[in-house]
């Protein structure tokens, strides 16, 4: 792609992706006194980060995970714990029964608001100005003679010059999506081709309802099922039970014009005839998100992590900062937070 001097605009850093990763990399790094430009190809920010109030996308975090417990706080968005007081449902072949107890929810936490709110919060602080979304990017190629130092990033007719790009989408998107250099490691580039998309393949049901009904049953709101089509379901409720959800997980393939109605009469069976007729359904199929899915043709989750993401490519250039490359907490708004944290580091350490 061919782009004159005259139309290409100088940064010392290039994020690629305005989910939690790649704003948290900009906003690090802007703090830190180094310029960003940050190009989304959503008309929105956030990524697999979704919904308000209600997640459709990332739900929980977990207690240990300190980065988005601490982001959160500085960001002045209050946090509660996952409803688990009851018990669960199990809806076999044999029929619906009731587990004593809660063995399906761990101790996990939410974000009063959503998710999202991480996302909306950190953008606001960079400024419309630092973020251009509808912006994919097409292609990404060593500098001219002129700065052989340098990255080149091509998106709807402009180029950008940077010393560093922060890819922050899953890895098999970036390669299948964007043009990469022909320097990058034939490897590298296969496995991240490889990397299975955390979340891709899912669709999340969210089901509202005027009230918690099911707490005055003493259940949980936690269930699995093996007839589905939910696989399994969990309290997704607001702080106090407000506004009233529950939500569940099934796969793309069981999709079809009336999963809505076989939605209600699972509930109906699981939780009793009003549960049967909620206020809402909502159908988010993460495997039809063209900026979040890719088929990556492997479920091979030992990928995630990869010594090769944590290196730099291109002389130090090029990092990989979604939460597939984080070494702990992979899948997780931690390991994304983790990913963001190492590319900062790595870049503000590289001389200039």
């Amino acid at each position: 792609m061919n782009t004159s001097a005259a139309n290409v605009l100088s940064v010392d850093v290039v994020v690629i992706g305005a989910g939690i990763s790649g704003l948290a990399v900009a906003d690090s790094l802007i703090r830190a006194g180094v310029s960003v430009i940050v190009l989304e190809a959503r008309s929105r920010v956030g990524g697999r980060l979704l919904g308000s109030p209600l997640d459709l996308g990332a739900s929980w975090f977990w207690d240990g995970e300190s980065r988005v417990s601490a982001l959160a706080q500085r960001l002045g968005i209050a946090t509660y714990p996952q409803y688990r007081a009851g018990d669960a449902v199990i809806d076999d072949p044999a029929g619906v029964q009731i587990y004593p107890g809660n063995p399906i929810d761990g101790a996990a936490n939410r974000f009063v608001g959503g998710s999202s709110t991480l996302a909306q919060a950190l953008a606001a602080e960079l400024g419309p100005e630092k973020i251009l979304l509808e912006h994919p990017v097409e292609e990404i190629s060593l500098g001219s003679a002129e700065s052989p130092d340098h990255l080149h990033v091509f998106a709807c007719g402009q180029a950008w010059q940077a010393q560093h790009v922060v890819l922050a989408l899953p890895p098999a998107l970036a390669v299948q999506n964007i043009q990469m250099p022909a320097e990058l490691p034939e490897q590298l580039v296969s496995i991240a081709a490889h990397t299975p998309v955390w979340m891709g393949d899912s669709v999340k049901v969210v089901a509202t309802y005027a009230t918690p009904f099911w707490r005055e049953q003493g259940l949980a709101g936690a269930a699995m099922s093996r007839r589905g089509p939910l696989q399994e379901i969990h309290d997704m409720s607001g702080p106090d039970g407000n506004p009233a959800a529950l939500f569940g997980f099934t796969r793309s393939a069981r999709l079809h014009s009336g999963i809505d109605t076989e939605i209600r009469e699972q509930l109906g069976r699981m939780f009793g005839s009003f549960a049967a007729e909620p206020i809402s359904i909502t159908i988010q199929d993460w495997s039809a998100e063209k900026w979040t899915n890719v088929h990556s043709g492997s479920d091979n989750y030992g990928l995630f992590g990869h010594p090769m993401y944590r290196t730099p490519s291109l002389d130090g250039r090029l990092h990989w900062s979604s939460t597939e490359t984080a070494a702990n907490y992979a899948g997780h708004i931690e390991g994304a937070l983790e990913a963001a944290e190492r590319t900062v580091t790595a870049i503000t350490r590289m001389p200039n």
